[in-house]
């Protein structure tokens, strides 16, 4: 242990120096050394819309946010619908909720600048253990143990854990804290989150040219393209629903908020009943002669796959909605739907 946590550290960074991920809110190694740090606030962003998402997906988005909002006070300052239309298609809507109350508090209780530390930044909304770590690893470069699933993947096989996640988290966080040096720490935190995601790959990891291979104990033991191990997920639930999907006869569509708290909250909607595994009842939002549309939506959120019926109906301009309210046709832009919403959208457009 002692003689890998001397030589890892050096043999990373090294090897990002030379194949470091080319990304937008990453400052590169070269620039780096020369003591050049990068922007917290992309630093931030990036993070929070990383969580639970791939980078392929998040490129877009970064792009759009911060061409829009190219400042942590610009963000603050954004209303809070057109955020949410933003990320519409990122999912776990909480974190964008989160993300406008972090940039609050940071333009307006700290002058616009992030906390340098993990234990600042985890003081704010939304920003958790991992988030904090992260943030004051790559933005402040600051000795913080920065643990992912990339890099709970390298230190499984590194040291040959076999415990299954998640009970492992701590015994690898522990490893991973071992290793992170004093000297450049940020670098070698995305050296490590670079490594799973390009080399230690989950499937046939490329342990030919990986540079800790000469000390890697799965390598060694032919256990690491089986590691890490993980406990058995239980099979998600199915939730029914009901969504309304009502046009007026000027082409406007009846929507609505949907609350703050809950699963899509603040977000556009249709309006409808509860998810649950039984049908529930959902009364229709105003009165028309609603037809049932063949076949359902379907989609998986976290925790449950969700099947949503969806029911259909011209109105004319005296309609009345008892919930939500008619989006005219020039402001309504199906790309500001979360997904689930959308498909509903899709399926039902030709129905109109």
């Amino acid at each position: 242990m002692r003689d890998l946590a001397e030589a890892a550290p050096a043999l990373l960074l090294d090897w990002y120096d030379r194949h470091a991920r080319d990304l937008p809110w990453r400052v590169p190694p070269a620039q780096a050394l020369r003591g050049v740090r990068p922007d917290p606030y992309r630093v931030w962003l990036s993070e929070v819309m990383l969580q639970q998402t791939t980078v392929a997906a998040v490129r877009a988005y970064f792009a759009a946010f911060t061409t829009r909002w190219p400042t942590v006070q610009a963000l603050a300052a954004a209303p809070d619908a057109e955020v949410m239309g933003e990320w519409a298609g990122l999912g776990y809507y909480a974190r964008a909720r989160n993300l406008l109350k972090c940039a609050r508090v940071v333009s307006d209780d700290h002058g616009g600048v992030f906390p340098d530390t993990a234990d600042g930044l985890r003081t704010l909304p939304g920003i958790g253990s991992y988030t904090a770590a992260a943030i004051a690893a790559i933005a402040f470069d600051r000795p913080a143990v920065v643990v992912d699933g990339n890099v709970e993947r390298v230190m499984a096989r590194l040291f040959d854990v076999h415990t299954p996640l998640p009970a492992a988290k701590p015994e690898l966080t522990a490893k991973a804290a071992a290793l992170t040096p004093a000297e450049r720490p940020g670098c070698h935190a995305q050296a490590v989150m670079d490594l799973g995601a390009t080399v230690c790959t989950p499937r046939s990891p490329a342990c030919g040219i990986c540079p800790l291979m000469a000390h890697c104990a799965g390598r060694a033991a032919g256990t690491a393209p089986d590691l890490p191990r993980k406990t058995q997920k239980q099979p998600k639930p199915v939730r029914v629903g009901l969504a309304y999907l009502a046009r007026r006869s000027d082409g406007a569509w009846l929507l609505e908020t949907r609350p703050d708290k809950g699963l899509l909250g603040g977000m556009l909607g249709w309006p409808g009943g509860d998810w649950a595994e039984t049908p529930q009842a959902a009364p229709p939002p105003v009165e028309a002669d609603w037809r049932d549309l063949p076949g359902e939506v379907r989609h998986t959120f976290t925790h449950f796959h969700l099947r949503l019926a969806l029911r259909v109906a011209d109105v004319g301009m005296d309609a009345q909605p008892v919930r939500g309210h008619f989006v005219p046709a020039a402001q309504f832009r199906p790309a500001d739907l979360p997904t689930v919403m959308r498909k509903a959208f899709d399926m039902a457009r030709g129905a109109f």
